[in-house]
């Protein structure tokens, strides 16, 4: 298979996602000091994050709405059309995943979780509410039963994307983690710095992207940051200015937990990498650019996470 075949296969097919996600998870728990879960665990995280991404694309195909080649379209892009070219294999291994994720998410709840049924409120809200604002994301698109769309909601759209994706890799491994020893999640300082920072520095990745979709959400009218501001503004008046303030909490935080100062400079990373990619967004790139480069900071920032936490003690 030719290398842009495996690429397309990877990032089209969101594998590269599950990836991240599964990184993001064990940075969360050793940056809080938490052991990480079982392999069930990873596994529930990864085939859920491909079906979920998998289903929005086969949704567009059922209901009609994907543009390929020999339709003239504005909207037109290769992740699409590599969706219809692919059908077949993408159907076979949503399925797979489909079942990957039952089995996962059964023997969780049968064998690990022994009191899942004795759980404080306050922890049903923490887990259900991803899943929730997750599914009302796509809403009425792809959820006949749903009447409501969140993804129409503008500039809205990339926060609560954020809001899911950190809840998700944030608070879920050490809220699993606790479960499978029969304990309590409870929220700390420590826990609410780490979700709000990875809540912000994902919304940032995604208003990068509504940068890729600008025509798309334009036409139709959905007022993104691009849409209602232009590029250059959204680049120079939210992205930079909100990864700088990011940059200054981090320092901040660092300071006040005593972080060591090659802690802090490895953390940093992340912040530079994203100021440097915000900042090239002036020009348009092709559709594998915003996948490898914009995606792939969520995978450098796990990995420098997990360098501080190991490395530097």
């Amino acid at each position: 298979m030719r290398p842009d075949k495996i690429l397309e296969f990877i990032f089209f097919g969101n594998y590269f996602y599950a990836f991240c996600a599964a990184a993001l998870s064990v940075e969360a728990s050793l940056q809080q000091n938490v052991p990480l879960n079982t392999p069930a665990y990873y596994c529930l995280l990864i085939s859920g994050t491909i079906v979920y991404y998998t289903y929005a694309y086969l949704g567009q195909m059922r209901f009609g709405t994907v543009k390929t080649k020999e339709t003239i379209h504005p909207y037109y892009n290769k992740r699409t059309q590599w969706y219809k070219d692919n059908y077949s294999l993408v159907s076979i291994m949503q399925l797979f995943f489909i079942l990957i994720m039952i089995v996962s998410a059964l023997y969780l709840s049968i064998i690990e979780f022994h009191e899942i049924f004795t759980l404080r409120w306050d922890e049903w809200v923490a887990l259900l509410i991803v899943p929730l604002v997750a599914i009302l994301y796509y809403g009425n698109d792809y959820f006949s039963f749903i009447k409501i769309n969140i993804r129409k909601s503008g500039i809205a759209k990339p926060f609560l994307i954020g809001f899911v994706w950190a809840a998700a890799v944030s608070v879920y491994p050490v809220m699993f983690y606790k479960w499978q020893i029969n304990r309590h999640y409870q929220i700390t300082f420590l826990s609410i710095w780490f979700f709000v920072k990875n809540w912000m520095f994902i919304s940032m990745l995604c208003i990068m992207f509504d940068i890729k979709d600008y025509a798309d959400d334009s036409n139709k009218k959905l007022k993104t940051f691009v849409v209602r501001v232009g590029l250059r503004k959204t680049i120079f008046y939210i992205l930079l200015p909100l990864t700088l303030i990011g940059l200054l909490s981090l320092w901040a935080f660092g300071s006040i937990m005593h972080f060591s100062f090659e802690k802090i400079l490895i953390n940093t990373i992340p912040f530079v990498c994203l100021l440097i990619v915000a900042y090239s967004m002036q020009r348009r790139r092709p559709i594998l650019y915003y996948l490898i480069i914009i995606d792939g900071l969520m995978l450098v920032k796990a990995f420098c996470g997990i360098a501080a936490a190991i490395i530097v003690k």
